[in-house]
């Protein structure tokens, strides 16, 4: 991986660390291609059971580094092709998390502004530090929030307190971003958490897991019908096959599962 991202896998958690301490994490052209190519290299990892998304140093992600971009005809000038399915390039870098086949816990600490709010808002487990500086930074910038963070928040974020906090790009802290429904919990030691919850995650059926987070993505947008379907399909591919077996066998056992 490029230095910019720091990957490390121990019996099935997978850390990945943005790795530009020294500007708060801040999204340079690099830390976009690093971040991307991550995302597609831990997407064919089938030895991943879960993920453990942090910062180094002093924040998670200050947003994007302005100053590393410019303004010139040689910017992005048109966003619309959709380069990876459903998202742009850009998009990706909140939306490539989510449509990991695994479970992703960002430990989120420090700063967290603009586009690292919406590398957040792609986990499904979002720990955060009360103290925490946050904000939807993007129209400090005349700019408006397009790293997924919109259809990521749905469904979390209260619509009228997102529309404030997006025009006025005002700060709030990570207590406020648990309460406003960015993040998921508070803890005094992000990272200590979301390695002990990933811990507990990996203890269980990959199988079911993974049916889990795609039956959780589905629920955005899937009628009652789809996901009455959906659960009967997963539910199916699950029982009674060896995995699946072996929780019940662990279980009554009092053993730790051998899952293969």
């Amino acid at each position: 991986m490029s230095e910019r991202v720091l990957v490390t896998i121990e019996e099935g958690v997978c850390h990945v660390r943005l790795n530009r301490a020294e500007k708060m994490n801040a999204l340079d052209p690099a830390m976009f291609d690093a971040v991307l190519s991550t995302i597609e290299t831990l997407s064919d990892n089938s030895s991943i059971r879960v993920i453990v998304l942090s910062g180094e140093g002093n924040a998670f992600c200050a947003g994007l580094d302005v100053s590393s971009f410019g303004v010139s005809e040689d910017g992005p000038s048109d966003l619309l092709p959709r380069t990876h399915e459903k998202a742009n390039f850009v998009q990706q870098m909140g939306w490539g998390w989510r449509q990991l086949p695994v479970p992703v816990i960002a430990a989120v600490h420090g700063i967290c502004f603009g586009g690292g709010m919406q590398l957040m808002a792609g986990a499904d487990v979002k720990i955060i530090h009360p103290d925490t500086q946050c904000a939807v930074m993007e129209m400090r910038w005349g700019l408006v929030p397009d790293m997924s963070g919109y259809p990521l928040w749905r469904g979390n974020v209260r619509d009228d307190v997102l529309r404030r906090l997006v025009y006025t790009n005002e700060i709030f802290s990570g207590s406020d971003a648990q309460q406003f429904g960015f993040a998921t919990e508070t803890n005094d030691d992000p990272l200590a958490r979301a390695l002990s919850l990933a811990k507990t995650i990996a203890t269980k059926n990959p199988d079911a897991i993974r049916s889990a987070k795609r039956l959780s993505n589905h629920m955005g947008d899937a009628t009652d019908a789809e996901l009455l379907t959906a659960e009967s399909v997963e539910q199916t591919g699950i029982i009674y096959k060896p995995n699946q077996l072996e929780a019940v066998a662990a279980f009554f056992e009092k053993r730790p599962a051998a899952f293969e």
